[in-house]
């Protein structure tokens, strides 16, 4: 999702662009990466591979740590050698949602899942890069991928009524569109260090798929469940909501709002 929507974004900016698939590239290969990096020398690498199937990772975490962690070292190394900003894309699940304030850039991380002490693996070796930005983000929804909207659509589609959904995990739903302008706005910033980005206003999934309900006008009941109800292989925290003072201050803009991007998000996947 973000790959592509950043892809477009830059190309509409008519920005040169090296978008690679897993086929152009396995980034858990440090030939490869060093002889891809050194033909384009690109002055900013942005990292939008990862393993992403939280549930699983439970299972496979060496996978996970591989693709999530291992390679960003490989991906930190080859940049240093071209001079270019190694933009890693991290994540909500870094936290253990203990708090009940949002998260900033220098809370302490105590990941709960395979998935975020993969990801959490990934922030440490991007730091191998003498030029290195970690971009924190949550809750994604885009056109180019599967996600949490095209779930609740598809429930909808089969006709499930009520659709019951979690009430007590809370965080930031972010369009992928949005996040690339975020990534794109940084960069020109030649921002470093740890920032977040995620979309307004914090909500919980109960309360995103009531809005995804009004702006289809489905004709269906929600109703709240507790995360004990909705039993999965990984512990998410339960509060995820992420602080994007960093951003704001950087940029001079606030993040844009998750209601408008899923409207956007509709009209385009009708």
């Amino acid at each position: 999702m973000v790959g592509r929507d950043l892809t477009d974004a830059l190309t509409s900016r008519d920005e040169t662009v090296v978008a690679l698939k897993h086929s152009d590239l396995d980034i858990t290969d440090a030939r490869c990466v060093n002889e891809c990096v050194a033909e384009h020398r690109p002055s900013i690498i942005v990292n939008c591979a990862a393993y992403t199937a939280v549930d699983q990772a439970e299972a496979e975490e060496a996978a996970a740590n591989a693709i999530n962690g291992s390679s960003v070292e490989l991906l930190a190394l080859a940049a240093n050698e071209v001079d270019a900003l190694l933009v890693q894309i991290s994540t909500d699940f870094v936290f253990d949602g203990a708090k009940r304030e949002p998260y900033d850039v220098t809370d302490a991380t105590a990941p709960l899942s395979a998935y975020g002490r993969s990801k959490l693996l990934g922030e440490v070796a991007a730091q191998h890069a003498a030029r290195s930005l970690i971009l924190r983000t949550s809750w994604l929804f885009g056109v180019h991928g599967n996600n949490f909207v095209e779930a609740m659509r598809r429930q909808i589609g089969k006709g499930t009524n009520p659709l019951r959904v979690v009430d007590d995990q809370r965080g930031r739903p972010t369009y992928t569109p949005h996040l690339a302008n975020a990534i794109i706005r940084l960069a020109i910033q030649d921002a470093r260090g740890i920032v977040h980005y995620a979309d307004e206003e914090e909500c919980t999934w109960f309360d995103f798929t009531r809005a995804i309900v009004e702006e289809t006008k489905a004709e269906v009941t929600v109703k709240p469940i507790a995360t004990a109800d909705y039993p999965r292989a990984a512990t998410v925290p339960a509060y995820s909501v992420l602080s994007t003072e960093r951003y704001e201050r950087i940029t001079g803009v606030h993040p844009e709002s998750w209601r408008e991007g899923l409207r956007e998000y509709l009209s385009v996947r009708a």
